[in-house]
């Protein structure tokens, strides 16, 4: 597996090439938008039929990164349930959900489609402060830390989910199954992050600058091999 360890505001982080962010000092792992219980939500409110295993999906990809970081805290940066009634239909998977909240310390962050989230195991809270760093769903005045935007790059002809770093906004992939997601470059992202870095995600966590600079002779695959230099390895 190959990570991608940077800075920001003075804080060391290393991203994941599931869109999790590990902060080794809080020795906490970091997810957004889980949109647990997307397809029941469509279901029930007439949309598209999706096959219903997204969520326990998404919980055991969690799972396997909480695993794999060996993080003792877990925070959830909002919209981690596709609505408030997702968490009555957990089902079976509410287990999985209790099971890791046993065995770490859980911090869920409410957002915009989970303003409410009823009874959980950890602790629920609009935003949080740590280290001097605003952990909230929607960037706001920073520094922060948020998800929302779901941001994908565009890079070697694919659309990939990205951390976005700028000077006062970290902005996370989005975590789940069932997510789309606004290009890097869309007016609300550009407003927050005009410059910075990216870090896309897959199958490696690379980082690139932003904006991106125009691809040479040679191909944008080459030039972003170039520009993103050699990944941390895990």
């Amino acid at each position: 597996m190959t990570i991608c360890a940077f800075r920001y505001q003075a804080q060391d982080f290393i991203a994941r090439p599931s869109g999790a962010l590990f902060w080794p000092s809080q020795d906490a792992l970091i997810v957004a938008d889980l949109h647990l219980g997307k397809s029941a939500r469509m279901a029930r409110r007439g949309g598209a039929l999706l096959p219903p295993f997204e969520t326990r999906a998404t919980l055991e990809r969690l799972n396997a990164e909480l695993t794999a970081s060996g993080a003792a805290r877990l925070i959830c940066l909002g919209d981690s349930f596709d609505d408030d009634m997702a968490i009555a239909e957990l089902g079976d998977a509410r287990t999985l959900i209790e099971d890791m909240c046993r065995r770490h310390e859980a911090l869920w962050i409410t957002g915009n489609h989970d303003p409410a989230p009823g009874d959980l195991p950890g602790r629920i809270v609009p935003e949080a402060q740590i280290a001097g760093l605003t952990l909230r769903h929607i960037a706001a005045l920073g520094p922060d830390i948020s998800g929302h935007y779901h941001p994908k790059l565009r890079i070697a002809g694919q659309r990939l989910p990205a951390f976005l770093i700028g000077a006062d906004h970290l902005i996370l992939p989005a975590f789940g199954a069932y997510t789309g997601g606004l290009d890097h470059d869309a007016p609300a992202l550009v407003g927050l992050v005009p410059v910075g870095r990216a870090i896309v995600t897959g199958r490696a966590a690379r980082m690139v600058p932003l904006p991106l600079l125009a691809a040479p002779k040679g191909g944008r695959a080459q030039w972003a091999r170039r520009r993103a230099g050699p990944p941390v390895s895990n």
